[in-house]
């Protein structure tokens, strides 16, 4: 689901250029390939549309009515500066309320880190006939031992995003993260994800509860749990099938607030989304020690 104004500024774009989208610098391309929407607040993506056209001719079989694109974003966004909700944005370097790795004097840093809040550059755009590679990088400095920077590989068979975070201080540190996809379904309350079948999770929605997933999971209303898995997923809304593959990553984090939606959040959009996470969670933290580097990666391709 593109917002209205996003989707007119999609329509106006022939190849690459840059725009202003809800007072945000946007990156859009609109190739052979498929389209792809970028903002560099955040360093996000909001929109990605393979095209159904070389899908064809290269023998994959498109999926399902995939118009308005493989992810959602809300219709009403906060005004700067607050976060796009929407798209697959970063929540770096910590996840949700952990702060592991806040500097802040009081450890009162926002929700899900600073990083979606954060204004990115866009350091190179390599480009070929099957797609597009995006090299991103935080205008200022987010953390003082840790630098994060971001690929986003584009093309008509796939979309894949991967954050790299590199240890560049004296000390270890601890952090946790995501890549918060949220994904455009039919009906949030009729979707099944795939390849859960057996896994420990932890219930936010009953005080962080341990149970074990009995079946694979079918989304019936609200539902916000940490799976301890690593494995291939696939989300069914019934209408089309996408696979979520992740890298670096020892949890999936599935979520979607039914009735009690976000402020920014209609009520008639509420229900056209599913987050299936590419996480590094409270389960399974990554501890950094300097010079290495850590790779979390989630890759959304045709179910």
């Amino acid at each position: 689901m593109i917002p209205a104004l996003l989707r007119a500024l999609r329509d106006e774009t022939r190849g690459q250029r840059r725009a202003e989208w809800q007072g945000r610098q946007v990156w859009l391309a609109n190739e052979a390939w498929g389209e792809l929407a970028l903002s560099l607040q955040g360093g996000q993506v909001l929109h990605y549309l393979p095209s159904p056209e070389a899908a064809t001719a290269e023998g994959s079989r498109p999926a399902g009515d995939d118009s308005d694109g493989w992810l959602w974003v809300t219709p009403r966004p906060q005004a700067l500066p607050g976060a796009i909700r929407g798209g697959i944005p970063r929540c770096w370097p910590w996840f949700a309320d952990d702060h592991y790795a806040d500097e802040s004097e009081d450890r009162s840093g926002p929700f899900h880190g600073t990083a979606r809040h954060a204004n990115w550059r866009l350091d190179a755009v390599d480009e070929h006939e099957e797609g597009v590679e995006l090299h991103l990088s935080p205008e200022e400095r987010l953390h003082t031992q840790l630098a994060p920077r971001v690929v986003i590989q584009a093309n008509a068979r796939r979309l894949h995003v991967e954050l790299i975070t590199e240890h560049v201080g004296e000390t270890p540190v601890k952090i946790s993260g995501a890549l918060h996809s949220y994904l455009a379904v039919a009906d949030a309350r009729a979707c099944r994800v795939e390849g859960l079948a057996g896994a420990r999770y932890l219930d936010k929605l009953a005080g962080f509860a341990e149970g074990e997933q009995q079946g694979e999971l079918g989304v019936r209303g609200a539902v916000d749990r940490i799976y301890h898995s690593n494995a291939e997923l696939t989300l069914d809304d019934g209408r089309r099938r996408l696979r979520i593959a992740r890298q670096g990553s020892d949890s999936a984090v599935v979520w979607q607030p039914g009735d009690a939606l976000p402020e920014d959040t209609p009520a008639d959009a509420g229900r056209r989304f599913l987050c299936v996470d590419s996480a590094n969670t409270r389960l399974y933290p990554v501890w950094l020690v300097p010079g290495a580097q850590h790779r979390l990666g989630t890759t959304l391709s045709r179910g």
